[in-house]
């Protein structure tokens, strides 16, 4: 049969449906245009399942088909335009939370951001993963001529016009990060954030259709979430099992006797066994963002405890001037390289001088870094234009942009500061304790 041909069940079709699924949900029968002669032949033809699409058979009695997708190809929005358009669901649940379907469908990713509101609240470096990983996507779904995401949205568009329901099931990306980031120790956040920095910053990475349709495949996705699950098992606990039982929470309690959900295909394999297991998921865990660990936090001021008590120490021991040469001694070894990083970021003079006398403060509490300290005063002398959040995207991956745009200048000072004021914090902690000897 021609691509333009329908399917309609086994029984009867309602009226005015265009697609209606058949009793045997691996069969389709020709439904051709009005005034076409069909043979028997054709009609007893089935119309398999397409291999993206995953049809379960709840333990309630409800249906659901699990669409996998890659969110840059042009494959995968035909593909949930036809299967919603052919199954007629009761309801589409998509791999979506409110911001970013907002984002999504109203193209106004970024002007509501108010950097000095992240900076507060110490998400600059979540945000900055985020920024990094949807330039690599978007630079993906650049070279295939399709926007990343674009079939979720289409899944949202075909629903709204059939007058289906539309379930947003996704996580609050914004809890997803800072769980993601929160699980991370130190070393792993280093590890994570130069390697997507690096892939970010590549030029060269190519990809066709033909590729995606292999990774797609469920045995290339096993053996990259195993992958990943070696490298870097927190990072997959969070962004692909937490979400896959969350998703799957969400689509049981969607309404409707047959539900389309139309998700990640990363996302497929876990998704179909916590659907299929009937077990619920923990929601109030994994939508909880975790604390800081008291560990890192008496650790943060042990480091205080140890560099005041030994200045005192030395005061005690041998005056004075002892005291204050190596007092001043940790001011200049924080000083210096903080605001050596707020140079070489190219900040404002302002910023400058806020690294410098902020980093032997800060280093002194765990409570805020020097680097949040010098980003806030960046982003206040030389607040960011609404034109670079949106050219954000293509910006990161070229250097000379970093310097350039002013939202990537306060990433700058961010990062250069920061890591300024933590080789201060080590060549003056040693230099002090050191002195203790007699």
């Amino acid at each position: 049969p021609s691509q333009s041909t329908s399917l309609s069940p086994c029984a009867t079709p309602p009226r005015n449906a265009r697609y209606h699924a058949c009793t045997d949900p691996s069969s389709y029968y020709i439904n051709p245009p009005p005034g076409t002669q069909v043979t028997e032949e054709a009609l007893a033809e089935p119309q398999h399942e397409p291999a993206d699409v995953e049809r379960l058979a709840l333990s309630d009695g409800r249906e659901v088909l699990l669409v996998g997708t890659a969110h840059i190809s042009k494959e995968s929005v035909h593909l949930v335009r036809e299967v919603i358009e052919r199954e007629r669901p009761d309801c589409v649940c998509v791999e979506l939370d409110e911001r970013r379907y907002q984002a999504l469908s109203e193209q106004r990713k970024w002007e509501g951001t108010d950097l000095r509101e992240i900076i507060r609240k110490r998400q600059l470096a979540t945000l900055l993963i985020n920024l990094l990983l949807a330039s690599y996507q978007k630079r993906l779904g650049g070279q295939l001529g399709v926007a990343p995401g674009s079939e979720l949205l289409e899944a949202t568009r075909v629903a709204k016009k059939l007058e289906i329901p539309v379930e947003l099931s996704d996580r609050d990306v914004r809890i997803t990060l800072r769980r993601a980031w929160g699980s991370l120790s130190f070393f792993r956040k280093v590890q994570l954030t130069s390697g997507i920095l690096g892939s970010a910053m590549e030029g060269g990475t190519e990809i066709s259709e033909e590729e995606l349709r292999r990774i797609r495949s469920q045995d290339v996705l096993s053996e990259l979430m195993s992958e990943l699950g070696r490298f870097m098992p927190e990072i997959k606990r969070v962004l692909i099992d937490e979400r896959d039982a969350y998703l799957a929470q969400k689509i049981r309690e969607a309404n409707g006797h047959k539900i389309v959900a139309v998700v990640g295909a990363g996302h497929v394999h876990g998704m179909k066994d916590a659907l299929t297991s009937g077990t619920p998921a923990d929601m109030e865990e994994i939508t909880r963002i975790p604390p800081v660990s008291p560990m890192w936090r008496a650790l943060g001021w042990a480091v205080s405890a140890v560099i005041l008590g030994s200045i005192a120490y030395i005061g005690i021991e041998r005056g004075p001037q002892a005291a204050g040469y190596n007092a001043l001694y940790w001011f200049l070894a924080n000083a210096i390289p903080s605001a050596l990083g707020g140079v070489l970021a190219l900040g404002h003079p302002l910023t400058v001088l806020t690294a410098f006398v902020a980093a032997p403060f800060t280093s002194l509490t765990p409570l805020i870094g020097a680097g949040y300290v010098a980003a806030f005063a960046q982003a206040y002398v030389a607040p960011p234009t609404v034109a670079e959040f949106h050219s954000v995207s293509e910006d990161l991956s070229k250097w000379t942009r970093w310097y350039q745009s002013r939202l990537l200048r306060v990433f700058l000072v961010f990062l250069l500061t920061g890591l300024g004021s933590m080789v201060g914090t080590w060549v003056g902690g040693v230099e002090i304790l050191s002195n203790l000897a007699p």
